[in-house]
């Protein structure tokens, strides 16, 4: 009886042991790991970080960045980029602002969505169909759109008053913490991107055309289809921006978010998605703009110049890129 009472332990432990080798593997653990130990940090140099007014102000301030990361992550999940993001949200603010003006808040969300939704099927076919390289293709959407905003908008800022396009930045309590209705729909998003990356086919064949293009074409999925769809979605995504946008500053400014392409490339790399297609998730990506919101808001309590915030975000981008090598040079041997 002894011996027999005495044998589930052992399998209990070696069971739980496997299960913490995989949980340790798993590509979230690290930026998580990294999100804690910024929080701890910067809880113990400043007396002002774990105040819930600036906590509430961390979250804000990652609305935008957060939700064109959620376009960004399936687009670097092809093995593609799409340095033409950020200034795709800004015409889509521009769009809103002006048609809104016009014609009003419901005609101008249809008309951002269709004119984003173009940009991104341009995008994805000249990946796809042309065979052009996304980075070279993007970033000349990115001029393009840039040049296109100044044009339409003008070299003016758009001034939108309170109402449908600025509703993503209505404030709600929840104790003493304040978010927006942006939060929240940023944080849907990512539930949606989630489900829909792990558990449709839509998901599993846009990891696949990432990770293994040539195991995807003999399986029958047609990849061109797939990166067409992929940038398409990123543009609808770019609205939800905008939207946000208006929401967090409602002004629709064309010089606004230059910076938010290389931005989102910053939040899904930390997050763990590797830049060569095909591992990664929008959870991680999550966690990779919470930890670039933190250390920016962090460093500001800490009296850091801005110039020294870039250095240390580029550094830690650098490290996640090397790290993601190693990664994969593990993987193939």
């Amino acid at each position: 009886m002894g011996a027999a009472s005495d044998s589930p332990a052992p399998a209990r432990t070696r069971g739980g042991a496997t299960r913490w080798a995989v949980l340790a593997r798993s590509p979230l653990v690290g930026p998580l790991v990294a999100l804690l130990v910024a929080v701890v940090v910067f809880a113990v140099i400043t007396d002002t970080f774990l105040r819930p007014t600036n906590l509430s102000l961390i979250l804000q301030q990652s609305v935008v960045i957060g939700i064109l990361a959620v376009a960004q992550t399936i687009v670097i999940l092809t093995a593609g980029i799409d340095l033409s993001i950020g200034a795709v949200a800004v015409l889509g603010t521009i769009v809103l602002a002006k048609v809104g003006g016009e014609h009003g808040p419901l005609v101008a969300i249809v008309a951002a969505a269709a004119v984003l939704a173009v940009v991104g099927l341009v995008n994805g076919a000249l990946v796809a169909w042309v065979h052009l390289p996304p980075f070279i293709v993007t970033l000349g959407v990115f001029t393009a759109m840039y040049a296109a905003t100044q044009l339409y908008a003008g070299s003016q800022v758009y001034p939108v008053a309170k109402g449908p396009l600025t509703w993503l930045g209505t404030k709600l309590s929840f104790g003493g913490l304040t978010i927006t209705t942006g939060v929240l729909a940023m944080l849907l998003l990512y539930l949606l991107a989630w489900y829909v990356l792990s558990h449709t086919a839509a998901g599993r064949h846009l990891y696949a055309v990432g990770g293994a293009p040539e195991a995807a074409r003999l399986t029958g999925i047609r990849s061109g289809r797939v990166l067409v769809i992929t940038y398409l979605v990123a543009g609808v995504v770019a609205v939800v921006a905008a939207w946000a946008a208006l929401g967090r500053i409602p002004n629709a400014d064309p010089n606004a978010y230059q910076n938010a392409n290389l931005e989102t490339i910053t939040a899904v790399v930390i997050g763990g998605t590797s830049l060569f297609g095909g591992r990664g998730s929008v959870l991680g990506t999550l966690v990779g703009t919470l930890i670039v919101a933190v250390l920016r808001n962090g460093l500001t309590q800490a009296g850091v110049d801005n110039l020294y915030q870039n250095i240390a975000t580029g550094a830690l981008v650098i490290a996640a890129v090397a790290l993601d090598q190693v990664s994969r040079r593990r993987v193939q041997t």
